[in-house]
């Protein structure tokens, strides 16, 4: 069978099928068309797909995908918008043992849409101009980053954020040579309020980790750094949903402008210097140039939209933001920070233990138990994700051995013979948890004077109590028995109450019982 007796086929089939379905008679179809009843019958009985395998078997093949040729032009009449890939699918579903190319199906494709005129067609999504918020009403943020040559002829890569007022597109642009931290974006908009002389009274953001931890169900969650500063500045956000640049296409715009006008070409020399001369670029082109849009300067529409900004009444220190941050200390002696672990001292971890964060200018994480206390941690921010940042000083060192560490703990007491003897006995008993034990005791012992301690070992020695948990309670019932100079003062002043009470009663005494009742307690666990 021939290419044009082939194409005689699939134009009578498509025209009886056409027929048929506008309801036309067999008979008539039969006389419109010159053929006889039994020919429509045989064509309307048979499937696109049985047509397609009897005229594979009756031709010559001129094209690998001849055959499949009216198969193929059925499902583009019925579906415009299938892709070349789609079809090469579909084919493979129907004909397992079929062998082709994407190419090859590609390019047939192209020829049949060509030969039988049906242009491919794409589902448009349909816009609407939304009119420009009040003055002062509104300002969308948004990130970028380019890659710039160097004076000395090497390739950085930098980024920048970007604000701009929604009415007057008035812009403020913010670079750094290394990605930026939740911290410098807070600093950033502490920067940009200066530079408006106001806050906006809506910030529109895209998802961006920095600042959203996720979302659910439209609640999102933000950073907890993000969220004490919303909370300072009293900031009202919306967040884009993903996908959805609409939301904020003016920001969009501003972020492609400041890569083809101001970062195209340009080469870099230091960050402070990019930054000097992108606000110059602001002023001048940026700020300065009549909008596509608006057909207006944003500068001068500015100088009226400045006077409906909400007034900054205080300014915001970064440093104290930073300090209330807080982490959790997670069981293996690490907190999380920006998908990365960092490491803090072994020893560190309680429930529901929460340590300070601070992120500093040198791009170090600074970690402390209390906002004014010492740093226990500090660690170099990786540009990474999910690492684990460990300071030697924080693992463990099993280089000494236990024998090293038993030593290094009875030096602590007097008798530090006894002291031995009663450590080598816990690591009998707790063998899999001796460092756990040995480092409580050393814990609880430094805690208190060296004759209290030196009394708590004897005590537990005398009585068998091979345990750091029985020795720790051992010491602090010791220190209550021997109360300190100051309580003691304290203790021997005269009492003076604001309504009269009975001096027999302000001199009575609780009490006391013997240590070996007590002991008794924690050794047997019977009631006193």
């Amino acid at each position: 069978m021939g290419e044009r007796e082939k194409v005689e086929i699939l134009e009578m089939y498509m025209k009886i099928k056409q027929l048929k379905e506008q309801g036309f008679k067999i008979r008539r179809i039969a006389r419109k068309l010159g053929v006889s009843r039994t020919t429509v019958y045989k064509y309307l009985e048979k499937s696109p797909e049985e047509i397609t395998e009897w005229m594979a078997s009756t031709k010559t093949r001129v094209r690998k995908l001849d055959p499949y040729e009216m198969l193929i032009h059925t499902w583009l009449s019925e579906h415009p918008d299938l892709s070349a890939s789609q079809i090469h699918d579909w084919l493979k579903e129907r004909f397992p043992k079929l062998v082709v190319g994407d190419s090859t199906v590609r390019s047939y494709v192209k020829d049949l849409r060509n030969k039988y005129d049906i242009p491919k067609t794409e589902p448009k999504r349909v816009y609407q101009a939304i009119p420009d918020p009040p003055m002062g009403e509104q300002a969308q943020v948004d990130f970028g980053e380019t890659k710039q040559k160097t004076s000395q002829g090497k390739v950085i890569k930098l980024y920048f954020i970007s604000f701009v007022l929604s009415h007057s597109r008035y812009k403020y642009v913010e670079w750094l040579d290394r990605p930026f931290t939740t911290k410098d974006v807070i600093q950033a908009h502490e920067h940009v309020f200066q530079y408006y002389g106001g806050i906006p009274y809506e910030l529109v953001y895209d998802q961006d980790s920095l600042l959203v931890v996720s979302e659910n169900a439209g609640d999102l969650i933000l950073t907890s750094e993000f969220q004490a500063y919303r909370d300072e500045r009293k900031l009202k956000f919306f967040i884009c949903r993903k996908a959805d640049p609409e939301s904020k296409g003016r920001i969009e715009n501003v972020v492609g402008f400041v890569k083809k006008n101001f970062a195209r070409n340009r080469v870099f020399q230091h960050i402070d210097k990019w930054n000097d001369d992108c606000l110059a670029w602001l002023e001048r082109t940026g700020n300065g140039n009549v909008h596509n849009t608006t057909k207006k300067r944003p500068a001068e529409v500015f100088k009226l939209e400045k006077q409906h900004l909400r007034p900054i009444t205080k300014k915001i220190s970064i440093t104290s933001i930073a300090s209330s941050i807080t982490r959790t200390v997670r069981k293996d002696n690490t907190i999380m920070y920006e998908s990365n672990r960092y490491s803090v001292p072994l020893g560190t971890y309680e429930i529901n233990k929460e340590v300070i964060i601070e992120v500093t200018d040198g791009n170090r994480l600074v970690i402390r138990e209390q906002s004014d206390g010492p740093i226990i941690a500090d660690h170099l921010i990786s540009t990474e994700k999910g690492k684990l940042i460990q300071a030697t000083q924080h693992m463990r060192d099993r280089s000494k051995g236990i024998p090293a560490y038993i030593a290094t703990v009875s030096e602590g007491f007097e008798d530090k013979e006894t002291a031995t003897a009663f450590l080598e006995e816990i690591q009998q008993r707790y063998p899999r948890y001796v460092r756990d034990q040995l480092k409580m005791v050393l814990k609880a012992s430094q805690s208190v004077d060296q004759a209290i301690r030196n009394e708590a070992l004897s005590e537990c020695v005398k009585r068998g109590l091979y345990s750091a948990t029985e020795f720790r309670d051992v010491v602090a019932f010791v220190q209550r028995q021997h109360p300190s100079d100051s309580d003691q003062t304290a203790a021997s002043e005269e009492i003076k109450t604001l309504h009269y009470v009975d001096p027999a009663l302000l001199n009575t005494k609780a009490e006391t019982r013997e240590l070996d009742r007590y002991l008794n307690v924690l050794k047997e666990g019977v009631t006193v």
